[in-house]
């Protein structure tokens, strides 16, 4: 039907004529209620932006390297999923007299895990010393 009858039976509906496929030929409009319809499409948009997840993966500096190629296949599926990840390594007793070697090893952990990635990701915290026990890094999809 032409545009002009179209927005006549709107108006007789007490509904809106509205464009959803402008691009097709001829474009495609519906007769609905606009206001409805833009609370509907907000809702789908701010419930895909809430699945994203905070998962951690606590670690010991020597943890083996079958546990920490787990962990790293884990987190590969975490960030590809969407969610951020967070590495914690703990130290206990002698462990705290090499920090600097711990926070290199989580690093290198990171760089493994960027370089096996489809996509590529953003180091929001670098590794560094959270309290006197423990190191952090945070990571996250990048927008890929």
């Amino acid at each position: 039907m032409s545009p002009d009858e179209g927005r006549e039976k709107a108006e007789e509906f007490g509904l809106d004529l509205v464009e959803v496929a402008p691009q097709a030929s001829p474009p495609v409009c519906k007769i609905m209620d606009y206001g409805k319809f833009k609370y509907q499409q907000s809702k789908k948009k701010s419930a895909k932006s809430d699945n994203v997840q905070l998962k951690t993966f606590r670690m010991r500096p020597n943890t083996g390297q079958h546990d920490l190629d787990t962990k790293l296949r884990k987190a590969t599926e975490a960030l590809e999923s969407g969610n951020q990840v967070k590495f914690i390594m703990r130290m206990r007793g002698r462990e705290h007299a090499f920090t600097e070697r711990w926070v290199d090893q989580l690093a290198e952990i990171i760089a493994d895990l960027q370089e096996n990635l489809d996509r590529e990701i953003t180091v929001t915290q670098e590794p560094h010393m959270e309290g006197h026990h423990q190191i952090t890094a945070m990571i996250e999809p990048g927008s890929n």
